[in-house]
């Protein structure tokens, strides 16, 4: 039994499919496939029922691939303790990040951040809240860049910044003429949301004050719900409804003034926090204290303020 083969069926317990978890492991299927027999026939069970699709274990492969990870997890560990003992910033940091976060956040801590940790090696992979907490959960990813609370169990939540909201109307709305706007402003009858699986559509419609959707200002029962937040602050040019940005998007994507209006919300600002999330049993604590120090380093100071009291001016 080898450190190789468990990492093998943990794999294909991840990906539930031979090649894909071949790929994952940069290895050939033959290669994977081949392995994986050895250790069943040294432990003389059958880890997977090859014959569904897709693959799954079978009842005492559960029981095998839990302690594989196990002991995966702890074998990762002891360099992990020599680099918090002699306070060595290397290794392997693997990241998740929300896709309303990513394009706007990563440009801003990347290169500072490697830069001063040129040992530590980054693998970025930019998913939804629901995959990342599974990801973590599979060992797959270390950390998750994301909305908080999320009172996942076995996690550690830990705070990086306060993002306030924005909304963004078509150049010829009722509301333009407002300085400041309220939740109560926005309705959900014109409000163009993300895709279900996006933390942030809920964050909208929260603020808003509704978890339904209405029919949208020209009663057509067509509801644009893009996958990103560039399709929606298009949308809203073409005067087909309304969006809410955070801040760091509004930074990034800019503001189309001859067509739409950038709107800020009165004290208090609705807002959003991003943080990280990890696995209480990790180890790789160091790492993820740095990662978190330099984000909030690249960061404007007043989206460190919890207290929200405070005024754009845009």
């Amino acid at each position: 039994m080898t450190l190789a083969q468990l990492y093998y069926i943990v794999a294909v317990d991840n990906f539930r499919n031979f090649s894909t978890a071949a790929n994952h492991c940069f290895v050939t299927q033959p290669t994977l496939s081949m392995q994986i027999q050895k250790l069943e026939e040294e432990l003389g069970i059958s880890l997977f029922n090859r014959s569904k699709n897709p693959i799954v274990p079978t009842d005492i492969g559960v029981k095998i691939i839990r302690q594989a990870r196990i002991i995966l997890q702890e074998s990762e560990r002891l360099q992990d303790v020599v680099d918090i003992e002699t306070g060595h910033f290397a290794g392997l940091l693997k990241i998740g990040i929300i896709p309303t976060v990513a394009p706007y956040l990563i440009p801003m801590f990347l290169q500072p951040f490697v830069k001063k940790y040129p040992y530590i090696e980054l693998i970025i992979d930019e998913i939804t809240t629901g995959e990342i907490v599974m990801a973590i959960n599979k060992d797959i990813i270390d950390v998750g860049i994301l909305a908080l609370p999320l009172n996942a169990q076995g996690m550690v939540e830990k705070s990086l910044f306060y993002e306030p909201f924005m909304a963004y109307l078509p150049k010829d709305h009722q509301l333009i003429t407002k300085e400041y706007l309220t939740a109560e402003d926005i309705s959900t009858e014109e409000l163009l949301l993300l895709k279900e699986g996006h933390c942030f559509r809920e964050q909208a419609l929260k603020v808003c004050g509704s978890t339904e959707r209405k029919l949208n200002k020209h009663g057509s029962k067509i509801l644009f719900e893009s996958g990103n937040l560039d399709t929606l602050k298009k949308l809203v040019e073409q005067g087909f409804g309304v969006t809410l940005l955070p801040y760091l998007a509004v930074e990034s994507l800019g503001v189309n003034t001859e067509h739409a209006v950038l709107k800020e919300f009165e004290i208090p600002i609705p807002k959003r926090e991003i943080g990280m999330i990890y696995s209480k049993t990790l180890l790789k604590k160091q790492l993820i204290d740095a990662l978190g120090e330099e984000i909030k380093n690249c960061l404007p100071q007043f989206l460190l303020d919890k207290k929200n009291s405070w005024i754009l001016g845009l």
